[in-house]
């Protein structure tokens, strides 16, 4: 039977290791999360508003988010800041923000585009029926909206969590980070020990993000009854 590495996990304290760092990549992610989704749909509501000054702003830093590498604004906001403007900032910090920026950016599009996904004459149906602007968001645009937007907001959690591997170039121990020191403090007595540690890092992120995709369907399936 071929040697996987599977027993540095039973050494010591590394399978404690590897969870504690992902707990770090989870902190860092879900803290994004709860901040980006909120701000993501203020600005997805703002760019479907017919001001083509904000509309312009918005379209900038959008583009700008999203063209740019995560990699890099890391370094931009972890070694630039740094040097260019005298901050201390932890890279646990600057995770945060660079992540915060990028999934702002990446809700506030999807927001955009299921609002205006919705048909104009929803929009005429509810003033037909006597509809105020407030009722008319709250009763059917609202609710139709976040119908769309659950399985797309539900994928873009799953690659923030998963995206935090990067996170372990400014020198942030998540569980990457973690893993890379288990395998080379056991390299010489066992040599596979890369196999066996990057498979329970697959497993570790598989069983993080599998629940909140699960959560997703249900919500689908209760939605559509």
């Amino acid at each position: 039977m071929p040697d996987l590495g599977l027993d540095v996990l039973l050494k010591g304290k590394n399978l404690a290791r590897l969870l504690g760092g992902l707990g770090v990549a989870m902190r860092i992610s879900m803290i994004a999360v709860v901040i980006s989704i909120p701000l993501g749909i203020i600005l997805g509501a703002l760019m479907t508003w017919k001001n083509p000054v904000i509309k312009a702003i918005l379209r900038v830093y959008l583009e700008v988010i999203r063209i740019m590498p995560q990699m890099v604004l890391l370094f931009l906001f972890y070694f630039g800041t740094t040097r260019a403007f005298g901050i201390d900032i932890s890279g646990e910090m600057a995770s945060i923000v660079v992540f915060t920026l990028w999934g702002t950016a990446e809700m506030s599009d999807l927001v955009r585009g299921a609002l205006i996904a919705i048909p104009v004459h929803q929009y005429e149906s509810a003033e037909a029926l006597g509809f105020n602007r407030m009722q008319t968001y709250r009763y059917i645009i609202i609710p139709q909206t976040v119908r769309r937007l659950i399985p797309l907001s539900i994928n873009l959690i799953t690659r923030m969590i998963k995206t935090t591997s990067l996170i372990l170039m400014i020198g942030v121990v998540e569980v990457l980070k973690v893993g890379q020191q288990i395998i080379e403090a056991n390299r010489m007595v066992s040599p596979n020990a890369a196999f066996g540690i990057y498979l329970a890092i697959f497993m570790l992120y598989f069983f993080a993000c599998w629940p909140i995709s699960m959560l997703a369907r249900y919500l689908e399936n209760r939605w559509r009854v």
